[in-house]
């Protein structure tokens, strides 16, 4: 069974729009998304672009859209779909829960919003080799000795957890999780404190937005960010995009759930590789692919391959 999975903010690189496939579906996405913009998407993907929230989320979910596309050419569609953070904005369009154009838009408005509520001065916090429990615990133990509060924003794999808060806050929390034992502690290229309270209202304004958005039942198996549960209905999967960027996202949970579910081909859109890598690490029957390690061919080609002897 195939498996597309989408990466959030944080995987874009320099040029990464540019690096995608030449191939006819990709090039029509691109040039859907400079219509439906009303800009030139290619210039998205600069380094003085990437400083802006609203310029990576909305990259990233063309590029997720675009290798979709590439690959359902080439009689390659996913029966799983799911995608981390804004990564969720590609699965569910995948999914046919949401068409492109609404997508961007509503992508466009979410980064605007957060943007907005943290202009500066707050990001995240990659913390590797302590487990949830233990991080709760050092938060817990920060918020009342250094009265600074900070979150768990994504739990990417047992010991792969992602903190959300101020950059002070951050900094000084990343000293404490090392001196408790963390193997590796970094920040983020992002921007905003996402998947935490800090970011209540702005979910409350994108859920007033995304009222008004088509959505429709997914055509293919749609696993959600909060739950990490496959949605089945137009309003679960508009309630989950709407209301992630506020919640803990349960990454590891749902690509736990996609194994359960039979996925043993999992296809990374571009331009991750993090995903990925947990996958290789933690459920090795399967067969992990980043698209942005192969050329579009070898990618193909590689995929029919392993859903063959899978």
């Amino acid at each position: 069974m195939l498996a597309l999975i989408f990466p959030g903010q944080g995987a874009q690189t320099d040029g990464f729009l540019h690096r995608l496939p030449p191939h006819r579906a990709v090039r029509d996405t691109i040039d859907e998304a400079s219509h439906v913009l009303d800009t030139d998407v290619l210039t998205l993907d600069t380094p003085d672009a990437l400083r802006s929230t609203v310029a990576v989320q909305i990259g990233l979910t063309i590029a997720g859209v675009a290798v979709t596309r590439a690959l359902a050419a080439e009689q390659l569609t996913p029966e799983i779909n799911a995608g981390l953070s804004v990564g969720a904005y590609a699965a569910a369009v995948s999914c046919g829960a949401v068409r492109f154009d609404d997508a961007l838009k509503m992508v466009r408005r979410r980064a605007e919003l957060m943007e907005t509520a943290y202009p500066s001065g707050y990001g995240l916090a990659a913390i590797s080799g302590l487990t949830e429990h233990q991080l709760e615990t050092l938060a817990a133990r920060h918020a009342d000795e250094a009265q600074q509060r900070v979150y768990i924003g994504n739990v990417n794999a047992p010991r792969q957890i992602v903190m959300a808060g101020a950059n002070d806050a951050l900094d000084r929390f990343i000293e404490r999780a090392l001196a408790a034992g963390a193997r590796k502690a970094t920040r983020l290229a992002v921007s905003v404190p996402s998947h935490c309270e800090l970011l209540a209202h702005a979910t409350d304004e994108l859920v007033a937005y995304a009222e008004q958005v088509p959505f429709h039942a997914p055509r293919s198996t749609y696993i959600g960010n909060r739950g990490a549960r496959s949605l089945h209905t137009a309003d679960a999967i508009r309630d989950d995009l709407a209301t992630n960027m506020r919640h803990t996202v349960r990454w590891f949970d749902a690509l736990t759930v996609m194994q359960e579910m039979g996925a043993r081909v999992l296809i990374e859109a571009p331009p991750g590789q993090v995903s990925t890598d947990i996958v290789r690490e933690y459920f090795p029957d399967s067969a992990a692919l980043a698209a942005s390690g192969f050329s579009f061919e070898r990618l193909v080609a590689t995929a029919r391959r392993r859903m063959e002897t899978r």
